[in-house]
């Protein structure tokens, strides 16, 4: 059986996918430079739970000898690989360029180089919308909401013009069409998911990618939330068993997902506004600060995905709510955090005991 690629596999999502596959007895090779603090935790999972299923690939997505050995060697390719923060494309848009638009551009030269093409999935961004600054909101209560009844009804949908902005948007959105044109002009079996909010167990939160988790890694803590804007920003979440679904179904239907994009999420019936999220995590946690911020750079005030085009082509709709997805995604950190802390005093006291025996064996008295 021909390994599945995926690169950045030892990030959140990629982390889900293998073991989606990997449990089947799919081999998986993970592509990741191991960059992102923490990924080496799910590497661990993978490798312990799946020993000889897994093969690891420490390298770059843009080393190019490292793409053009593997390619060959695979039936489909996960591509999940990026810079993934507005705020740091803002700083570093030439870092962020060549990540993400000249790194994928690597991947599919190698893909198309192939005798036979493998499967190749892209996951873009709702960025690729822009800020969606002429779309009329009014707020009820604590969150935003469209004037336009069709909008509040169905979401975003693919019909959307793109208007890439920030570098971020740029880098993801050039390679977006990039993976659309090499499916329409040299034939891969290529396609596009757009996505809104993931969330779910083995994911890294930060600030700036992953905030669901991240809230609830910080009321772990006992730290304070930041909220950029009013926090009345409503976002669709997809929890990532959903979502690896649909992944598995877009490789199995490919005939039907070929050089298409789709906008993938929790959809209407998923949507929540940031400060829903935070009393969610209350709920399970208990009270948690939070500190209001400065609206960030092209912040959406409503995104929504219109999931329908998704679920005409492979007969895919998410089955994991937010009440419960949230749950599922805290009892999960809750359980690491504490294994983890437990580690880590583990290793505090072992220091601890041999600071005292070398200062024992120092001691004259002990002499």
């Amino acid at each position: 059986m021909k390994p599945i690629l995926i690169t950045g596999g030892a990030g959140f999502i990629g982390t889900n996918l293998a073991d989606r596959f990997l449990r089947t007895g799919q081999p998986v090779i993970v592509l990741d430079n191991l960059s992102r603090e923490g990924v080496e935790h799910n590497l661990r999972y993978l490798c312990s739970q799946y020993p000889g299923l897994v093969r690891v690939e420490a390298a770059d997505i843009r080393d190019r000898a490292v793409v053009r050995r593997v390619m060959p060697q695979v039936s489909g390719v996960y591509h999940f690989a990026a810079q993934t923060a507005v705020t740091t494309s803002m700083i570093s848009p030439e870092n962020d360029f060549e990540i993400n638009a000249r790194g994928t551009l690597e991947l599919l030269e190698a893909a198309r180089a192939c005798d036979e093409p493998p499967f190749f999935l892209y996951t873009s961004t709702n960025k690729v919308y822009g800020g969606l600054w002429d779309v009329a909101l009014g707020k009820i209560e604590d969150r935003y909401e469209p004037d336009d009844a069709s909008l509040r009804a169905r979401g975003i949908s693919e019909q959307r013009p793109l208007d890439f902005h920030t570098p971020y948007g740029c880098s993801k959105g050039t390679a977006d069409q990039y993976v659309l044109d090499y499916a329409r002009a040299f034939g891969l079996p290529a396609t596009v998911f757009r996505m809104s909010c993931i969330y779910g167990p083995h994911q890294c939160g930060t600030e700036d990618q992953g905030w669901v988790a991240h809230f609830a890694l910080r009321a772990l803590a006992e730290e304070p939330i930041s909220v950029y804007g009013d926090g009345c920003q409503v976002r669709d979440l997809l929890f990532v068993e959903d979502l690896v679904e649909a992944m598995v179904l877009a490789r199995e239907n490919i005939v039907h997902v070929r050089g298409q994009a789709y906008n993938v999420g929790g959809g209407v019936a998923n949507r929540a506004s940031v400060i829903e999220v935070v009393r969610k995590i209350e709920q399970l946690h208990g009270s948690v600060a939070v500190h209001f911020g400065d609206w960030r750079p092209s912040d959406q005030r409503y995104y929504v995905s219109d999931t329908s085009k998704l679920q005409a082509a492979i007969g895919w709709s998410p089955r994991v709510n937010v009440a419960n997805g949230i749950e599922r995604m805290y009892q999960w950190l809750a359980r690491e955090h504490k294994k983890r802390s437990q580690r880590a005093r583990q290793r505090a006291d072992a220091l601890e005991l041999g600071r005292q025996g070398d200062e024992r064996v120092e001691s004259p008295a002990a002499r």
